[in-house]
């Protein structure tokens, strides 16, 4: 795969009103500084709704939770959705930006966690108004309705269900066509599609196991939950192990393990965060069964006082895009930047709720939107692409930090071509 640099030169050539590109990267800078967790985007919601007000679009606000609709008509026509989300990650920002975020928030469970635009959410939020603002000021060259999403809970996989449950296509007219975009590990002024399952299937859970507390003096008189957790870490690791396959690969991860206040007091109970992620649905339901077995089993071995509760916080499928609106959407990204500039993404278990939109099998296209400057490109470490993307910081990295100049024009003009292929005139 290659991948070309491109310069500050190139983005002249993205056909975006410089001054819509301006207001979007003040509107990101805004929102990169004010992060706000999955749940409680009140206030990015507020400035993401303010700036669609300002283009002419009729807002809905306190949609599925902080979720926004704005919708834009423009004559008879199909509808276009552009989604993009509100919620930033528990993640301390170390990229020593000028607007670098010091926010912090309260989780569900009432910890106070520093918070960060981690993944590029603000940079989506930018482009999706970008978008919108370049459309309201050519209308006479397309017609249809627009409408733009700002999604809450991604990051949790919660909120693309909320906004259907708050009956989002019954309220503002069910979408021809789905778009969104994602920021990514690859040169700055680059698009990449995919071609199969883009995204995994994800499911996380909410396992609590129960113990019997006591004093850590006389741990024989107790049931240790910590220690029954640490042994169902271990043995879901070797359960994945021996599941998975090079052709169907899973990845488990239990991202939070808690229990206790003091050091010489047992807890009652020890409680997990479990992610399963596989492209198949199949495959995820074969290893959830096994993940609530060996947690069950653990705990009956350890002699714990009750059975275990294991909760599906969020399910969400894999992404697959439609072939036939993927290769029409390349074409215009093609059209637009040039085949140096729009590349091929291989699949990935990163997961993603988007997928739960096309309910009914809406078309839908979704792509990966570099991220990555020229400088950082040359310098980080690598002699080959591959080795230089796995030397780079990570969505979700505390060092994460698109080069805004680069990505948010290609970002804007990339979501304005996808939606030109439905709205444009014939």
């Amino acid at each position: 795969m290659a991948f070309v640099v491109a310069d500050a030169a190139d983005s002249a050539g993205t056909p975006v009103d410089r001054e819509i590109v301006a207001a979007a990267a003040q509107l990101y800078r805004d929102l990169h500084a004010h992060p706000e967790l999955s749940g409680a985007e009140e206030h990015t919601a507020v400035r993401f709704a303010a700036a669609l007000r300002g283009l002419g679009c009729q807002v809905t606000t306190g949609v599925g939770g902080h979720g926004v609709v704005g919708v834009l008509r423009n004559g008879a026509g199909p509808t276009v959705l552009i989604r993009a989300e509100l919620d930033a990650l528990p993640v301390a920002e170390e990229t020593g930006l000028p607007y670098a975020s010091t926010a912090t928030g309260v989780t569900a469970d009432g910890r106070t966690v520093p918070v960060m635009h981690a993944c590029g959410h603000d940079l989506h939020l930018a482009a999706a108004v970008g978008a919108a603002a370049h459309l309201a000021q050519e209308r006479d060259s397309w017609r249809g309705t627009l409408l733009t999403v700002g999604q809450p809970a991604e990051e949790t996989l919660q909120g693309a269900a909320a906004l259907l449950d708050d009956g989002l296509y019954d309220r503002f007219g069910r979408p021809d066509l789905l778009l969104a975009q994602h920021a990514a590990p690859l040169p700055a002024g680059m698009v990449a599609h995919g071609v199969g399952a883009m995204t995994a299937g994800c499911v996380t859970l909410d396992v609590t196991v129960p113990g019997r507390g006591g004093h850590a003096a006389t741990p024989h008189l107790c049931v240790d939950p910590v220690l029954l957790a640490a042994t169902i870490v271990l043995r879901l690791q070797a359960l994945v192990a021996r599941q998975a396959s090079q052709d169907d690969p899973v990845a488990l991860t239990v991202g939070t393990l808690r229990a206790g206040h003091h050091a010489a007091v047992i807890a009652d109970e020890a409680t997990l965060g479990v992610t399963i992620r596989s492209r198949h649905e199949r495959t995820l339901d074969q290893v959830l069964d096994s993940v609530i077995r060996t947690i069950r089993a653990a705990c009956a071995a350890g002699n714990s006082p009750r059975e275990p509760t294991v909760r599906v916080v969020s399910r969400t499928p894999a992404y697959v895009g439609d072939p036939a609106m993927t290769s029409r959407v390349r074409a215009a990204h093609l059209g637009v930047f040039g085949t140096e500039r729009v590349s091929w993404w291989p699949p990935s278990l990163a997961a993603e709720d988007f997928p739960l939109l096309a309910v009914g099998g809406i078309p839908s296209s979704y792509w990966m939107l570099g991220t990555v400057g020229p400088r950082q490109w040359r310098t980080v470490p690598g002699a080959t692409a591959a080795e230089k993307l796995g030397n780079l910081p990570t969505n979700h990295s505390p060092a994460f930090a698109p080069h805004v100049e680069l990505a948010l024009p290609t970002g804007v003009a990339a979501l304005v071509a996808a939606a030109r292929t439905l709205l444009a005139l014939d």
